[in-house]
């Protein structure tokens, strides 16, 4: 089983095209607690599996006075770290997610959901600006 950097998972070179299946695969998502390797574990059984870029992504984000709430691929919310943002070698945005155990990765749609909050600086530089906080966002680290 391998999750591609768009997100979706793939079973014996073949597209897993079953929502249901997909979506379970998305929540079952944790490391192995004896090599740190990526899992897939549904309480019972586990198997390893290949992650391309980031385990998660970033589906929906909605700004919250000065904070943003961030839904990922396993379904679940919670608030984005601002100072984690990162931007990677082909335009896309990252944030660490999970209490910072994982990377995300943020997809078109929740990307493009950013554009309200970018202004840009007498000196050019684009900003992302959350309540009274303007942050530049960085190059992603390899």
């Amino acid at each position: 089983i391998r999750l591609d950097r768009a997100g979706r998972f793939w079973h014996d070179g073949e597209l897993v095209t079953h929502d249901g299946m997909a979506k379970a695969f998305a929540t079952w998502i944790v490391r192995h607690p004896d090599d740190g390797r990526f899992i897939l574990s549904n309480g019972y059984d586990w198997t390893y599996f290949s992650v391309e870029d980031t385990p998660f992504f970033i589906t929906r984000l909605v700004p919250d006075g000065d904070q943003v709430m961030v839904e990922l691929s396993d379904g679940t919310e919670e608030p984005l770290d601002l100072e984690t943002l990162c931007e990677g070698a082909d335009a896309a945005l990252f944030a660490r997610v999970k209490a910072g155990a994982y990377q995300a990765r943020f997809t078109q749609s929740a990307q493009i959901a950013l554009a309200p909050l970018l202004v840009e600086e007498p000196d050019g530089r684009v900003l992302l600006a959350v309540g009274e906080r303007r942050l530049e966002v960085p190059a992603r680290k390899a």
